[in-house]
């Protein structure tokens, strides 16, 4: 059975090809590489042995994303991963943001219409939860205000898909997805931001391994137990195998409504302090950093009840702190070191 993966030569993206390929998919990939290369591509095709056919189509542009759909008319389903998702940057420029993010699931689901696809995992985030007021957030909690024009095309995109699976046919399930971390064990594929890094991790390998001289920890004074955001970081991996997860139970129908929503993340709560310290215990590298202002558009803390995605995709979140930070540390090496035998 073929997938049609969007942003397929993205961080998530990648890595969930990898699984979906593992569990007997084939998969097609559509990426604009416009915040992305055709590198993670190369280390899934080293990990599974096969070629990955990929467009380099921009999905705002409807009669390219058209095109391939139409060459590809026997696709069982969508995983939508492509968008933009820097925080900041979306603070900064919301128009760019809300552009890019709402006009290409517009036309990935006026696609999915024409050609009658019958199943679509759209790529969500824990941001639309927003400063949620109850912690650990279940997928029934009320959707506060979003702190930032990121957060907020995510919760724009769902309630898209939630309009459009009302009066269509196609069975949807959101995923809402909380700090995902680390890199595949073979450290072939992993986070590769291009530029800065926005993202805690790749920061905290990147000022490890000396490519950045400094790390900043935006905000010390927040009411938690360090001052620190807490975040519910989760193993890509995980991350991955939850989509492949979603999409089987919707190919076995055993879906009741025609968009379902699910949290994916670990349950529990890490401080960034918290991960800095996880990471230079297993690294053995004490990193350089230092305690800076709060950042437009952060929320202070925000984990996950998973228990649904537990007991209906019979998913699991096996990985802790230390192996994220272990597989990220990894691919950074890795990284480095093939630049020096080049």
């Amino acid at each position: 059975m073929k997938v049609l993966v969007t942003g397929g030569c993205g961080y998530i993206g990648s890595h969930t090809i990898v699984d979906l390929i593992n569990n007997g998919f084939d998969v097609v990939s559509v990426d604009s590489n416009i915040r992305s290369s055709t590198q993670l591509l190369e280390g899934v095709e080293k990990i599974t042995g096969r070629k990955i056919r990929n467009y380099k189509v921009d999905l705002c542009n409807l009669e390219d994303t058209h095109a391939v759909f139409h060459e590809n008319r026997d696709i069982v389903g969508v995983i939508h991963f492509a968008a933009l998702k820097t925080v900041p940057e979306s603070v900064a420029d919301p128009l760019f943001y809300f552009h890019n993010n709402i006009e290409s699931l517009v036309n990935i689901l006026k696609c999915v219409k024409e050609f009658n696809i019958p199943n679509l995992v759209f790529s969500s985030s824990c941001s639309v939860y927003g400063n949620a007021t109850e912690l650990p957030v279940v997928e029934s909690t009320p959707l506060l205000e979003a702190q930032s024009p990121y957060a907020r095309t995510k919760q724009m995109g769902e309630q898209i898909i939630r309009d459009y699976s009302r009066v269509n046919s196609t069975q949807s399930i959101l995923l809402r997805y909380f700090n995902p971390v680390g890199a595949h064990s073979s450290a072939l594929i992993g986070e590769l931001p291009l530029g800065r890094p926005d993202n805690l991790v790749p920061f905290i390998t990147q000022t490890a391994i000396g490519k950045l001289p400094k790390l900043t920890v935006f905000g010390h004074d927040y009411d938690t137990r360090d001052g620190s955001c807490i975040r519910d970081y989760i193993h890509v991996m995980d991350i991955a195998n939850a989509h492949t997860k979603a999409l089987q139970y919707l190919l076995d129908k055993k879906n009741k409504e025609n968009c379902e929503v699910f949290n994916l993340g670990t349950g529990n709560g890490v401080t960034v302090l918290e991960a800095i310290k996880a990471f230079e215990k297993i690294s053995g590298v004490k990193l350089n950093y230092e305690l800076g202002p709060r950042r437009p558009g952060d929320v202070i803390a925000i984990y996950a009840n998973n228990t649904k995605a537990k007991e209906l995709l019979g998913w699991e979140a096996n990985t802790g702190i230390e192996d994220m930070m272990r597989t990220a540390w990894q691919w950074e090496v890795a990284l480095r070191d093939r630049v020096l035998s080049n």
